[in-house]
């Protein structure tokens, strides 16, 4: 079956320019050209074209002016100027008024050409595939609704069941949920702290799916990732050509979460000038778009989060005091994976099952010595650190494998705790004679660094300056062979 290939049509009116455009581009586009803006429309009202490549100098009419009048009558083509002259108000009134997808210089490089009318023509069929399933949303909207709010009442069930938050029976993190189910209903702005990693988005759908808000929107929108230019758009919206490339108009994410909540993390990182817009906002009730004067009413519940200490931002004059006041009704502070230590089995087990299924890939479970290395590790990056590290021991492991401590990082591995006395009898402090105090300190050095090594004795043994036979001796001495076993191989029979 023959590919069709996608249709331009390319308006020049100098002959050789055109020529050698079409030579470019015929083996990847039909190419339609046409020495005039008359021309072109005549081929328009003909043939079905997905993308415009017109010249901006030509007799009587300039190639924006013509793709303004293309606009109008043939809105979904995409529409892209090449010219010699690099004008700052001719690119600007391109964007702003023909909704142009491109300029580009002469000269020309082919390589680069086809591959911006490739993107162009990938954009025309998205453009299409979103018309159609905007036609069929139309013409099912009670499935749509029932659909969406279905998925809401479910997402509901799964925070009325334990929060969204993974913990174990008796947490430092079962006062936070309670707190958090206990403001829910309350419809007061909430400011969560705590370290990145720590969960504040979980805590903060939480508060949305407990609310009387949970059938209304929750969007999201992280404050330190963009300028405040773009920050304001993305929030507030903005009209059409309220700014250079602002060809259309964009609700933004007030608006978007009208009735619902929005969560705007880092709050910590936007600069002073954008937090005056922003005071203004939770004050008023009211957006304002950018490029209009005329302002919006939304009903938005605000809940924020930072991992700065604001109290210190105020005090330093960083941070605003009124907006801080304005968004801390209750502050609600996410504790450290670090300070709660004894949820890590919780944890990892509920990530290895995320990571089997995103990655298709089988274990089971961790080894002891595995699981004690995480629980005795501080978690800097908490638990986005601890997916990390346990996706990356199932990619390692055999497929349907335990996955013991020779799969964990280096850093994981140098927190290992010392073992109980059951299972390593001459780790036991450093009480007693002079002899026993010194082999306790060997065996632990052994051991140490034989799990930095994953069990690798002839590395091991290169680095303590032993042979392996004297390196083996000393495991059979310490009982550390039995170690290694109960490490790699827990769990063969399950």
């Amino acid at each position: 079956m023959n590919e069709i290939k996608p249709t331009i049509l390319i308006v020049d009116d100098e002959v050789r320019s055109l020529e050698a455009l079409e030579r470019n581009l015929n083996d990847d586009f039909d190419v339609k050209t046409a020495l005039s803006a008359q021309e072109a429309e005549g081929i328009l009202e003909q043939e079905w074209v997905q993308i415009i490549l017109c010249d901006q100098r030509m007799p009587g009419t300039t190639g924006v002016q013509f793709l303004q009048q293309v606009r109008e009558k043939w809105p979904e083509i995409i529409r892209i100027i090449i010219s010699g002259y690099t004008d700052a108000e001719d690119i600007i009134t391109g964007l702003n008024e023909a909704g142009i997808y491109q300029y580009i210089t002469k000269p020309w490089k082919p390589e680069e050409l086809i591959l911006t009318l490739t993107n162009a023509a990938k954009l025309f069929d998205l453009q299409r595939q979103n018309e159609l399933l905007a036609i069929e949303l139309r013409m099912i909207p009670k499935s749509a609704e029932s659909t969406v709010s279905s998925r809401r009442a479910k997402l509901k069930e799964r925070y009325n069941d334990d929060d969204g938050i993974i913990r174990a029976t008796e947490s430092p993190m079962n006062d936070v949920c309670s707190s958090l189910r206990q403001i829910a209903a309350y419809d007061i702005s909430v400011l969560i702290t705590g370290d990145s990693g720590t969960g504040k988005e979980l805590a903060a759908r939480s508060l949305h799916y407990n609310s009387l808000r949970w059938n209304k929107p929750f969007v999201v929108e992280n404050c330190g990732a963009l300028p405040d230019e773009l920050l304001e758009s993305e929030l507030f919206g903005h009209k059409r050509g309220g700014f250079t490339g602002a060809v259309e108009d964009h609700m933004g994410l007030f608006e978007r979460a009208d009735g619902g909540t929005i969560f705007l993390d880092e709050i910590g990182e936007v600069s002073p000038a954008f937090q005056v817009k922003l005071l203004r906002v939770l004050q008023e009730g009211e957006i304002r778009p950018v490029g209009s004067n005329k302002t919006r009413k939304v009903d938005v519940r605000v809940i924020a989060a930072t991992n700065r200490d604001l109290d210190e931002e105020v005090r330093l004059e960083r941070f605003r005091k009124d907006l801080y006041f304005r968004m801390a009704g209750i502050i609600v502070n996410m504790p450290a994976v670090r300070d709660r230590a004894g949820d890590i089995p919780a944890l990892a087990d509920f990530l290895l099952k995320q990571a089997t299924k995103e990655l298709g890939k089988k274990a089971r479970g961790f080894a002891p010595e595995a699981m004690e290395c995480m629980k005795a590790y501080q978690w800097p990056g908490n638990v986005r650190e601890m997916q990390n590290e346990i996706r990356r021991m199932l990619v390692m492991a055999p497929d349907n494998s335990v996955l013991g401590s020779q799969l964990l990082s280096p850093r994981v591995v140098m927190a290992a705790p010392e073992e109980d006395e059951d299972q390593l009898a001459m780790l036991t402090g450093f009480d007693g004679s002079l002899k026993d105090r010194i082999e306790s300190l060997e065996a632990k050095i052994l051991h140490e660094t034989l799990i930095r090594h994953r069990w690798n004795k002839s590395k091991a043994a290169k680095e303590l300056g032993l042979s392996r036979v004297g390196l083996r001796g000393k495991l059979e001495r310490y009982g550390l062979e039995k170690i290694e076993q109960l490490d790699v191989k827990v769990d063969i029979k399950k």
